[in-house]
């Protein structure tokens, strides 16, 4: 009986220790968000003193509004949302139909292709550049939105990612569908995609995020600033001599807001995704 309370009381322990460190985990994602927040209802003088204030003296939500005045936000919105919806379709799209066919079909050469595609993610991204730039320049497509999302369009990491998935279901699948008549379109579209569905929304959220934030290649090609996403407008409230601090917290917590719901929409596929591919074996 003693050792049973005595069980019972360390279990207890270490739920308040776990519970503890939880928090203090949950506190620390948090407060950037919440430091961003006070930080936009703060007046511009407020955010430059010193020693810094938490809390603003007076709240002030200004900041929301002339965020808007200030920047062609909604253009710059509508370029962010057209830069990740075609990269992250074009994504789902090249990379699951390269990723079926390098890891269901034979063909010559297919392994040497592969390890070619495997090479591109050893080269950093800012190589690129100057190549993707003359392509687009040539096509006459500079401060357009298709200059945001069509080299984005593709990715090795995706067609790698991708063909784990598809390597690991079981070839029974698709015999029986092609002893059915199936072609290999039907087989990959019917049969083998909606199999890996927590794969596809994982390549989503992390390409969806990885182009709402991109800031390199939007600042090249789109000088325009009606044509920047918002990644790269916000960039043009950080003056020489003064920043306006409120300003660009308030635009920069708008502009999260998408990505997060994005997140929220998908977290229950993103989080069985990673399940998927920790038992796999």
């Amino acid at each position: 009986m003693a050792d049973t309370r005595k069980r019972g009381k360390r279990g207890r322990a270490g739920s308040i220790a776990t519970h503890a460190v939880l928090s203090l985990g949950a506190l620390v994602m948090v407060f950037p968000f919440l430091w961003q927040l006070l930080t936009a209802l703060k007046t511009l003088a407020e955010t430059s003193r010193v020693p810094p204030t938490f809390l603003p003296d007076k709240w002030n939500g200004a900041s929301f509004e002339e965020v808007f005045t200030a920047l062609p936000f909604r253009e710059m919105l509508t370029n962010s949302v057209l830069n990740t919806v075609g990269r992250t379709l074009g994504q789902l799209v090249f990379c699951s139909l390269a990723a079926y066919a390098f890891a269901r079909m034979r063909f010559r050469g297919r392994d040497v292709l592969f390890a070619l595609f495997l090479s591109v993610l050893m080269v950093p991204s800012s190589l690129l550049v100057l190549p993707q730039y003359d392509i687009i320049q040539a096509l006459g497509l500079l401060n357009s939105a298709p200059a945001l999302f069509l080299p984005g369009m593709f990715s090795a990491f995706g067609t790698f990612m991708l063909r784990q998935f598809f390597l690991a279901l079981p070839k029974e699948l698709e015999e029986a569908a092609r002893i059915d008549g199936a072609g290999s379109f039907r087989v990959f579209w019917s049969i083998m995609l909606p199999l890996i569905r927590p794969a596809l929304a994982a390549l989503a959220v992390i390409t969806a995020m990885w182009s709402w934030n991109d800031l390199l290649w939007p600042l090249i090609v789109n000088t325009d600033p009606a044509k920047m996403p918002i990644s790269a407008g916000l960039t043009s409230l950080e003056g020489q001599y003064e920043t306006n601090y409120p300003v660009m917290m308030a635009g920069s917590l708008i502009a999260s807001l998408p990505m997060l719901l994005v997140y929220v929409f998908l977290q229950r596929h993103f989080v069985q995704s990673v399940a998927m591919s920790g038992t796999k074996g």
